[in-house]
């Protein structure tokens, strides 16, 4: 299985857990496809902001890429 997927011919890093058999997507890359962003972190940011309990469960395990 791949570790990329696209949608709109946008690349989505993904990773397939095996023991809770259940795909994890990046959710900067999903952020930016669904809201064709210029800057990707400062509107997560922005949401982070507005969203107190978003912001107490926000995480990363996915490095963002190098570009």
């Amino acid at each position: 299985m791949s570790n990329i997927k696209l949608f709109e011919s946008k690349q989505i890093r993904s990773v397939w857990n095996d023991a809770d058999q259940k795909w994890y997507f990046s959710i900067a890359d999903v952020i930016e496809v669904l809201t064709d962003s210029a800057n990707v972190k400062d509107y997560i940011k922005k949401m982070r902001k507005r969203d107190p309990e978003l912001n107490i469960n926000w995480g990363t395990n996915c490095p963002p890429p190098l570009n």
